[in-house]
């Protein structure tokens, strides 16, 4: 029965959620979960923490080569799907001692779109057709402990903020956000869950400190885990081109993302649950990497956009 090892470069949370629709089916195809090897800042062990499809996540190391050899090699495998067109992690397959090794062209990543290209490459070599749409996969008990934990009912909408972004082009100002929070609020009774990290402790404080603070919590201080189970409770999510967003959409929520400064076409389109916002001027083919358009995404656009997502 084979073996495999699926590898993956990219180091965005929202990267390996994209991902990992194709993850699955290679799992299906062979009729086995696989092991993923991914860098520890696509949060792969909390994405596929309950996946049938992954029986396991080895960290890939930035700079080593021999280390992750050490690692892979007394596993096994036989072959890979390496979603890159890296040499570096081709030789590292090789030198594990895997003889079947499917991997993107050499030197043919560089400007192509992201899920097209992962969404190719598999079905290329699985001889069929994939959905792009991913999944992630929750565990009931976790869903009901967090459910009377934060006492999340049907009394409210209960709204996924992903006011965090990679970096400050691709962020929304938080003003508009809590400007965004008191309108919605006006015309739904909200619960809005602060859907960032550790390093945007500045801007949650600024939400928290306003006039909707009260209605709102923060995921600053969970683990990626921690917060799975309680967005898959809400409503909806309002988001920048941010990991939470990507989360949200593959627990099946209409999520509502802001592109300013990324390329709608490899994060947005992929998804069935994705509605997408871009600047005015743009379109979402024009929209990319250095659009700068944080300052020209419609307030009213995304007022009555969220609003008719919740009715």
């Amino acid at each position: 029965m084979s073996k495999a090892l699926v590898i993956i470069k990219s180091m965005g949370l929202g990267d390996i959620i994209i991902l990992s629709a194709y993850i699955d089916e290679i799992s299906k195809h062979i009729n086995k979960p696989v092991v993923v090897l991914a860098q520890k800042n696509t949060h792969a062990n909390s994405i596929f923490k309950h996946s049938p499809y992954v029986e396991d996540v080895i960290e890939l190391n930035k700079k080593g080569f021999f280390s992750i050899i050490d690692k892979i090699k007394p596993k096994g495998f036989d072959q890979t799907y390496i979603f890159s067109d890296s040499i570096r992690l081709y030789l590292i397959s090789r030198f594990s001692g895997i003889k079947k090794n499917f991997h993107y062209a050499f030197f043919s990543k560089k400007g192509k779109n992201f899920f097209k290209t992962a969404k190719n490459f598999t079905q290329d070599i699985l001889k069929k057709e994939i959905e792009s749409q991913p999944k992630i996969y929750c565990n009931s008990k976790e869903v009901e402990e967090a459910k009377l934990k934060f006492s999340i009912s049907n009394n409210k909408k209960n709204i996924v903020a992903g006011i965090s972004a990679s970096g400050p082009t691709k962020r929304w100002d938080v003003k508009n956000y809590i400007k965004l929070f008191e309108e919605i609020n006006k015309k739904f009774p909200s619960r809005f869950f602060l859907a960032g990290g550790p390093n945007d402790e500045n801007i949650i404080q600024e939400v928290l400190n306003s006039s909707i603070g009260e209605n709102c919590l923060s995921f600053s201080k969970m683990s990626i885990s921690q917060t799975i189970p309680i967005i898959s409770l809400c409503d909806i999510s309002i988001s920048n081109d941010t990991g939470f967003g990507h989360i949200s959409s593959a627990l099946g929520l209409r999520s509502l993302f802001l592109f300013m400064d990324s390329p709608p076409l490899s994060y947005g389109v992929y998804s069935e649950n994705i509605s997408i916002i871009v600047p005015d001027g743009e379109s979402i083919e024009s929209c990319s990497h250095n659009t700068r358009g944080k300052n020209k995404i419609s307030f009213n656009e995304v007022l009555n956009k969220a609003l008719e997502l919740l009715n």
